[in-house]
């Protein structure tokens, strides 16, 4: 292990690892339930045609080779699995009329030219040509979204009802963490989930928390213990490769759509998640970048041949970085994670979303801390960063938060003078960021 992943150089230990890799998987296991849901079209009132218990197999595999790469590829403590957003992209394409073999057929071709631009380092190029203002500005930014995905997950909205079980169940939680966390507790985030869900299912005992599906208030008790894995059939390797070439223009509009948003979650997230493990170098680059653009290059590809949405790396493993993970032990933890949820499932699916807010909540308020050390004295420098932090959970958007902070910066430098500080790489993503907001 060792020799593998270089415990005492980044300064852990196999424990710590294993309990940082549960508690991500624990942060993200809410895929494997809507992943099925969004793909086969019932999250969107409709139908893809898509399998839902091939869905579900297909998710959670999709989820452990992706997770695997990074693991062995970066040793960084990332999960992966089918992307939030890009999975209700692909299901509103499907609804509008495109199959869902044609757009398997797209997303197998984004991972294949990501592999491509990975092992030419041109995405890696990309995540190291960004200033240094805006990673920071881009950690931030993830932070108060994950927050605000933990908020919305424990209830706590406009027009809300602050006195119901969960709402109350979810803030509870926030203390307990909090209180674990200033006690230093070792797994005080994934502790806090598990008190969490054992007053939930106590609150159910009682009569406080009554089951209303219609609500989206589900039993906290589990449905069963042991499943098999659905099989892949319905889904495996189920490309249109004809009905992609008849789509022509409308076909490449799809790919181009998937590698955009794509790329920036993905670096999005790598900058954020290695910022708040400490992973960047001194000059706030991110090293083994190749690596880690390639597990999810990887992970995309074996996702579409599965049956799945594009996989990316996850802003939830900040909640295992939060409890120490600093390398791809972590990582390989997580992926172990996914394997047992394959044949526990009911089990593990039990795990209400409220019982895991009070995580994101706090993974939130620790990744905002990178804020101090943004320079907003420079206001070339501080309105792209202040973009990038306020768009994100307005737009629900990583790669929103990170187009208009990039587009921002180029114009700013520009028109002030300071044109031998942009880096060609920023010239050139903000030009196809403003070519996407033209064509689509």
């Amino acid at each position: 292990m060792e020799k593998l992943f270089k415990l005492k150089q980044h300064n852990t230990n196999i424990k710590t690892e294993i309990l940082a890799g549960i508690t991500t998987f624990l942060t993200m296991a809410y895929i494997l339930a809507v992943n099925p849901l969004f793909l086969s079209g019932i999250m969107m009132g409709g139908s893809t045609g898509m399998d839902i218990n091939a869905l579900f197999t297909a998710t959670a595999v999709a989820a452990i080779i992706g997770t695997l790469c990074m693991a062995f590829f970066a040793n960084y403590p990332i999960a992966l699995a089918s992307g939030m957003g890009l999975n209700a992209f692909f299901a509103s394409i499907v609804l509008g009329g495109i199959s869902w073999q044609i757009v398997l057929t797209a997303i197998l071709l984004e991972g294949l030219v990501f592999i491509l631009l990975s092992l030419f380092k041109f995405r890696e190029s990309i995540v190291n040509a960004i200033p240094k203002n805006l990673k920071l500005a881009i950690t931030a930014g993830i932070g108060l979204f994950i927050a605000v995905i933990g908020l919305g997950s424990a209830g706590i909205s406009m027009g809300a009802n602050l006195t119901s079980p969960v709402v109350i169940l979810s803030v509870v939680g926030v203390l307990v963490i909090g209180t674990l966390v200033h006690f230093k507790v070792k797994g005080a985030i994934l502790w806090g989930i598990l008190i969490t869900y054992a007053l939930g299912i106590g609150a159910q005992a009682i009569g406080w928390y009554v089951p209303n599906p219609d609500m989206g208030l589900f039993s906290l008790y589990p449905s069963g213990i042991f499943s098999m894995p659905p099989s892949l059939k319905p889904l495996f390797f189920k490309f249109d490769f004809s009905g992609a070439w008849k789509l022509g223009l409308d076909f490449a509009v799809i790919v181009f759509a998937f590698l955009m948003v794509d790329m920036f979650d993905t670096i999005g997230t790598l900058v954020g998640v290695a910022s708040q493990a400490d992973l960047l170098d001194e000059d706030g680059n991110l090293p083994r970048a190749k690596g880690a653009l390639l597990a999810d290059a990887v992970g995309t590809t074996a996702g579409a041949v599965l049956g799945t949405s594009t996989v990316t790396s996850y802003i939830e493993s900040a909640a295992g970085v939060g409890e120490g993970g600093r390398t791809g032990l972590t990582s390989v933890s997580t992926a172990v994670m996914f394997g047992i949820a394959l044949f526990f499932s009911p089990l593990f699916l039990a795990i209400p979303a409220f019982a895991t807010a009070p995580a994101l909540i706090i993974v939130g308020l620790m990744m905002m801390k990178s804020i101090k050390n943004i320079d907003f004295t420079d206001y070339t420098e501080a309105i792209p960063a202040f973009l990038a932090i306020i768009v994100m959970p307005i737009a629900s958007s990583i790669a929103d938060g990170i187009m208009f902070a990039f587009i921002s910066w180029t114009i700013l430098k520009l028109v002030t003078g300071q044109a031998k500080k942009i880096h060609w790489v920023m010239y050139v993503v903000s030009a196809l960021f403003i070519l996407k907001l033209i064509l689509l």
